[in-house]
């Protein structure tokens, strides 16, 4: 998600002759449905002068079975203009919706401040290096993170997210000279977009227990919205995936006919799709791919790609109305 570049001025009365001169860069947090609905974090691109900086991460999930343990990601920038981007780790929530809010929005949102205190936190476990890097066009660099928390933890899933933020170019914002030569009375404000990506990074001490259940599964005809380029309704099936174990879950969804055979193409899919130990449960909305006949059974699966890949954890069955 990017924010234009803005500048905006506001003059002030005749009788304050001061300038002052306020560069502000806000974030724009580029955690996507990957950490939602797929937990993939997509490539994140930010405007340089000359061209862009398009930022790859991969893997996009880390888990470690126990402290010492290590593992490397390596980042792309599959852009047009070098870019320099911090790697730090910051506490991340899911909300019942799937959406992804870090801790320290706790203050202005109930929601976030409920589920923060029921996190888990891994961050003063984790060890990063490089901290800094600068990629240019064209280039890659891998990232080595370590499990290395010291004393007792006691068994739990611990988490937080390895988040990489781009380093706004030295141009940006007023300089010195720029400031001292502005109007008389007048108040500068420029905004900068500041782009990030962020994965899941996951602790587990103890053997994990990953169960699973799909409720209150339901089929329904969305209307197009304004300005859809549809002209039809879409067939949609919704559902809760639940949590029942102790362990965040983390798989495939397929919805199927329910007499169709294995190769036949599913209805619809996601990929890579959690639920956080924060929550019970999460809400699932998939767009069917073509509309079953009215009677017909559809079966929605829930498969593990975590602890035992390729087990299905859940699974449910309705009848088209």
């Amino acid at each position: 998600m990017t924010l234009p570049g803005v500048v905006k001025r506001v003059t002030r009365s005749a009788n304050q002759r001061k300038s002052i001169a306020i560069a502000i860069a806000l974030v724009a947090g580029a955690f996507p449905s990957a950490f939602c609905t797929s937990s993939s974090a997509q490539p994140a691109a930010t405007e340089q002068a000359g061209g862009s900086a398009s930022l790859n991460i991969n893997p996009k999930r880390i888990t470690f079975d126990r402290l010492g343990r290590t593992a490397s990601i390596f980042l792309f920038n599959q852009g047009t203009a070098a870019g320099v981007y911090d790697i730090s780790f910051v506490d991340r929530v899911m909300l019942p919706t799937g959406q992804i809010r870090p801790t320290d929005e706790a203050d202005g949102a109930p929601e976030v401040r409920d589920l923060s205190a029921k996190l888990q936190s891994a961050r003063s476990m984790m060890l990063v290096t490089p901290r800094r890097v600068l990629l240019k066009p064209g280039t890659g660099q891998t990232i080595r993170l370590r499990a290395g928390g010291t004393g007792d933890w006691p068994a739990g899933e611990y988490r937080t997210h390895l988040t990489v933020t781009a380093v706004p170019p030295p141009d940006t914002g007023l300089t010195a000279d720029q400031a001292a030569n502005a109007e008389p009375g007048a108040v500068s404000f420029r905004i900068a977009s500041v782009l990030g990506i962020s994965i899941p990074v996951i602790v587990r001490i103890g053997t994990p227990q990953v169960e699973a259940a799909i409720e209150n599964t339901r089929f329904t005809m969305e209307s197009p919205g304004p300005g859809s380029e549809l002209n039809s309704p879409t067939p949609v099936v919704t559902f809760d995936l639940v949590r029942r174990g102790p362990n965040s879950l983390f798989g495939d969804v397929e919805i199927r006919k329910a007499k169709a055979r294995r190769e036949d193409e599913p209805l619809g899919v996601v990929r890579g799709i959690g639920v956080y130990p924060e929550i019970e449960r999460r809400q699932v909305k998939i767009a069917l791919r073509s509309h079953p006949q009215r009677g017909e059974q559809i079966s929605v699966v829930f498969t593990d790609q975590d602890t035992a890949p390729g087990k299905i954890l859940a699974q449910s069955q309705i009848s088209l109305p």
